[in-house]
């Protein structure tokens, strides 16, 4: 059995071949100890790691693993996971909306990191709990999927309510502009929820977009463990990309990228 392992900030994505079946999961950072263990009962020739923790775990091994640069890993196992679910594509951005959110461009070949920015999946839980007091990540989530963003972003069309607008009335003109606006009404955890998830998802867009039309290309995969219980961001990240011309892809598994391609570089 083959075993790739993706430590992270916040999750530690477990990837294990055998005879031609895979297997995916995950561990909290916070146990990391457990996942040490569990590794120390392996084949170690057979251990590939990469990420921000992944030297920690090594040095703990009782023997050497070997360890792989994350976007290098990610670009890998991305690019098997297109190819597996139908997606030949030439070039590509793809976007890692993980903690935080790193941007590579893709030729097919290699990989090169165009951008990154600290708006991911760690805002969404650390901003989500300071308005909300809510700590578990699908609650959160789950919460959020039914707020209303309306009465909390300022959209285009709250502007122009009486003339036709310039562009969409959809696009939001200012996120949380409209709270002042509506201090009538009694904001829900829901509605605060979303509109955090909104945020996170219109500038991870507003950044792949950007850097996709410097690399002349039209296609953005978005990956990564955010998006994970979260149509939301999904369908947010989806609409902006559509919005702005570009064409979104979403991978299954596409959180596991770095693990599956820790294995296979």
């Amino acid at each position: 059995m083959k075993i790739g392992i993706d430590a992270g900030g916040t999750l530690i994505k477990i990837v294990q071949e055998h005879e031609g079946e895979r297997t995916y999961s995950s561990r909290l950072t916070t146990e990391i100890e457990d996942v040490i263990q569990w590794l120390n009962q392996q084949n170690c020739d057979n251990i590939n790691l990469t990420g921000g923790q992944a030297a920690l775990i090594n040095e703990k091994l009782n023997c050497k693993s070997r360890i792989f640069v994350e976007f290098d890993a990610a670009a890998k196992g991305l690019e098997m996971l297109l190819e597996e679910q139908g997606y030949f594509l030439d070039d590509y951005i793809f976007t890692n909306v993980g903690t935080g959110t790193s941007l590579h461009y893709s030729n097919g070949k290699k990989q090169k990191r165009v951008g990154g920015i600290g708006t991911g999946g760690g805002m969404i839980q650390g901003l989500g709990y300071l308005l909300t007091g809510i700590r578990d990540y699908k609650q959160l989530t789950d919460t959020a999927q039914n707020g209303n963003r309306d009465i909390v972003d300022l959209k285009v069309k709250h502007i122009y309510k009486d003339s036709e607008p310039p562009l969409s009335g959809d696009l939001t003109a200012a996120n949380f502009g409209n709270v002042l606006h509506n201090l009538d009404k009694s904001f829900t955890d829901a509605d605060k929820l979303a509109s955090t998830i909104a945020v996170v998802g219109e500038v991870i867009t507003t950044m792949s977009i950007t850097v996709a039309r410097e690399h002349n290309t039209k296609n953005v995969a978005y990956i990564g463990s955010s998006f994970h219980n979260n149509d939301l961001l999904k369908d947010v990240v989806k609409d902006y990309t559509i919005l702005r011309g570009c064409k979104p892809y979403y991978i299954e598994h596409g959180a596991f990228s770095g693990a599956l391609g820790s294995i296979h570089l």
